[in-house]
């Protein structure tokens, strides 16, 4: 008995593990799909409603975790809470400013089309701006701020989401992915978090 109860905490440890791994990543613009990030940001019961929970050996989640969900999908950078979804993604911006790339006009596109799938239809959404600690907490936080709402305006212009589906925040340098290195380009993202209510 105590072997069995051994290999189950294994189990679940192991897949507490993968959820937590899943979580910290992040998606850079070329991995940004619209089938992960539909995964990522449905919200908790409404991937239930529709999907077969994904089974791990004897583990069986009541309800399908986006995390699984977007590895599931081959990229593996997904999170969900109980209620909504949550997507990282590694949006660049010209350097020090709040002006998008290219390249991350193009993620914001894949995006878009992720925010009006049906399962997602009539969700709103946060668009949370985050930044590394250089340049002092005043100055992050503005830029950060400044840059959430740059990608709410370029969801809202260019691609034609309703203005009252996103709101924008910035996060400053409070929420850093990776703490043993300050610079990394993860502290430097956009997280999109889905609202249900």
């Amino acid at each position: 008995m105590k072997t069995v109860t051994r290999v189950l905490l294994a189990l679940l440890a192991a897949s507490l593990a993968f959820a937590a791994a899943a979580q910290d990543k992040v998606l850079r613009e070329g991995q940004v799909t619209e089938r992960a990030l539909v995964d990522a940001l449905a919200p908790a019961a409404a991937a239930s409603a529709g999907e077969e929970p994904m089974r791990m050996r004897s583990f069986r989640p009541a309800v399908r975790p986006a995390a699984v969900a977007g590895a599931t999908a081959a990229t593996g950078a997904v999170a969900a809470g109980a209620q909504g979804g949550r997507a990282s993604i590694l949006v660049t911006f010209v350097t020090d400013s709040a002006e998008l790339t290219g390249r991350a006009k193009s993620a914001l596109d894949v995006l878009a089309g992720a925010m009006k799938s049906e399962r997602l239809a009539g969700v709103r959404f946060t668009i949370e701006g985050h930044a590394d600690p250089r340049g002092g907490d005043e100055h992050n936080m503005k830029l950060s701020t400044a840059r959430a709402e740059a990608v709410r305006q370029y969801l809202i212009t260019h691609d034609g989401l309703p203005a009252e589906r996103l709101d924008a925040v910035g996060k400053g340098a409070t929420e850093l992915m990776n703490t043993s290195n300050v610079t990394a380009p993860e502290n430097r993202r956009v997280t999109i978090v889905s609202k249900t209510g």
